[in-house]
């Protein structure tokens, strides 16, 4: 008793009915087992439940990254069939940026998620464990109840083990409580939480990426383009499993078919900025054809670079540079220049540029003219040489 006095006082917390939804993730994870590599995964577990009901909400994710957050939090309302007034996460870098007792700074996806339901978000004080007594305790039931009686089974995918979680969700929701007179958690809400939520909006939120430089959004680890004059816009994405809809202020500005496959991009050539998608017009084949327009010789210098490059990646980058002296210098005196170092025997890109830059291409004589034959130079010794 005595040392019961002098112990610091607990103060009893109150929950209003709908008022407050706690959100957390479990320490334990579950192993996710690919079955045709043997590649082991952890699932992470999301825990939600209400104040006044102690109604909750289990669901396996791929992660604590900030889709994963922000997804099953909008499973979790639709779960509910409603929305509390103040959702309130632990200081997760998925929900906070920065914690502060005080003024948290959220980031922009959770504050769009709660703009989306009409809610408000309050984050724990950082260290300040007696604010999330209320999902500390569901989630220890959690890893209690559902997570130890799980152990001894193998998935192999996250629905798999979505599927097994939400029968013991519904069997924990279900059991009568002992500390409420026997009542349980999906009683409970039915009678205080259920009748105070505020109702979903028409549709459910979809996770929404921001682009600041780049004009591709990223949806499960694939990025996909929108017009590129929307770099810096919010857009919000909508996806099934063969379609990619990207929206702007309620349009949809962009569609793709949605791929599975990770760290690469989709992306439609009208997106892009003239200059994008112009780089990605060059090929061998325009290359070439320069000599439709331009000239013979700058073809012919065309072809020796091509031949002395070894990957046409290289050679393309060089005629590009070539192609700079083109829009600086014209495509006739490109031309001629080009001449001039066939002439010399010297059909180089530097060669061309300094004689562009001192005009000797202006000097010469076009009766000097000497097309350089592709396949010809004067360091290569022809088959009978080797005969």
């Amino acid at each position: 008793r005595r040392w019961c006095g002098v112990q610091k006082r607990s103060m009893r917390q109150h929950h209003e009915a709908g008022e407050k939804l706690f959100i957390d993730f479990c320490g334990p994870t579950v192993p996710i087992v690919n079955p045709e590599t043997g590649e082991i995964k952890p699932a992470a577990i999301f825990v939600a439940t209400l104040g006044a009901s102690n109604y909750t909400y289990i669901e396996a994710c791929k992660g604590q990254d900030r889709e994963s957050w922000l997804m099953a939090n909008s499973r979790c309302l639709t779960f509910l069939g409603g929305v509390p007034a103040l959702l309130i996460p632990d200081n997760l870098k998925a929900a906070v940026d920065k914690a502060d007792k005080f003024e948290p700074v959220l980031n922009d996806n959770y504050k769009a998620l709660a703009r989306h339901y009409g809610c408000a978000l309050m984050p724990t004080r950082p260290r300040k464990p007696q604010d999330k007594g209320k999902v500390e305790s569901a989630v220890l039931i959690v890893e209690r109840w559902v997570l130890a009686r799980l152990r001894h089974q193998v998935f192999h995918s996250l629905a798999a083990l979505n599927q097994a979680i939400r029968a013991l969700n519904t069997e924990l929701n279900q059991r009568p409580m002992k500390h409420y007179n026997g009542a349980s958690r999906e009683q409970l809400f039915k009678l205080l939480d259920e009748p105070a939520l505020q109702p979903l909006p028409p549709y459910a939120y979809e996770y929404t990426d921001y682009r600041i430089k780049d004009y591709h959004v990223q949806y499960d680890y694939h990025w996909y383009s929108v017009p590129h004059r929307l770099v810096g816009e919010r857009v919000e994405i909508s996806a099934t499993q063969t379609l990619i809809k990207i929206y702007h202020q309620a349009k949809c500005i962009a569609q793709h078919p949605r791929s599975y496959t990770p760290y690469r991009h989709t992306t439609d050539i009208a997106h892009m900025p003239e200059n994008h998608a112009a780089h990605l017009e060059w090929s061998p084949e325009r290359i070439r054809s320069w000599d439709n327009y331009i000239g013979t010789n700058t073809l012919a210098v065309v072809l020796a670079v091509e031949r002395h490059k070894d990957h046409l990646i290289q050679a393309q980058r060089t005629c590009l540079g070539l192609l700079s002296e083109q829009k600086r210098y014209g495509s006739d005196q490109l031309e001629k220049a080009c001449a001039l170092a066939i002439s010399r025997q010297l059909p180089y890109i530097p060669v061309i540029k300094k004689l562009l830059k001192n005009g000797e291409d202006m000097r010469w004589q076009p009766d000097e003219t000497k097309t350089m034959i592709p396949g010809t130079h004067i360091n290569i010794r022809g088959s009978k040489y080797y005969q």
